[in-house]
């Protein structure tokens, strides 16, 4: 996907890492830590439950993550671009790009326990899983500057 764009931002960038192999089986083996520390899960269904919740997370993420991302670039971005005379790739929209990543997953991640396992979450849990997100999104993110693309 983003080889063939034409046009790319940060979450378009990130996105691409999120879905590689590694980065999956990264957030696979952290989130499964918080699953069973946050819920009532026997073992066998907390691995169930850590598959659909990023299953939904990924998926689902293809859209929200790129979209939100472009929504940034049109404002609140371009605005901030123009006062400060930034471009896009730019320590804030980097920032935004991360912590929007984080919070979509950790949401994503929250509806599937509740509504598919039966887990009281709350506004705790809610935080919880954003600490969770933000340690496999790292992984994530980090590699871009670590290994950046290749064009």
């Amino acid at each position: 996907m983003l080889i063939l764009a034409d046009v790319i931002w940060p979450a378009m960038l990130l996105e691409g890492r999120l879905l590689s192999w590694w980065a999956i089986l990264a957030g696979l083996l952290v989130e499964y830590c918080f699953v069973r520390w946050l819920t009532t899960l026997s073992a066998g269904r907390a691995v169930w439950a850590d598959i659909a919740m990023n299953a939904a997370s990924s998926l689902l993420g293809i859209i929200f993550i790129p979209l939100i991302g472009i929504g940034w670039e049109y404002f609140p971005g371009i605005v901030l671009y123009k006062v400060f005379d930034i471009g896009t790739f730019n320590p804030g929209t980097w920032a935004f790009t991360f912590c929007m990543a984080v919070g979509v997953n950790a949401a994503l991640e929250t509806f599937v326990l509740i509504k598919f396992f039966k887990q009281p979450i709350g506004k705790r849990g809610f935080w919880w899983l954003c600490v969770a997100n933000a340690l496999s999104v790292g992984v994530a993110f980090g590699s871009l500057f670590v290994y950046p693309p290749r064009t």
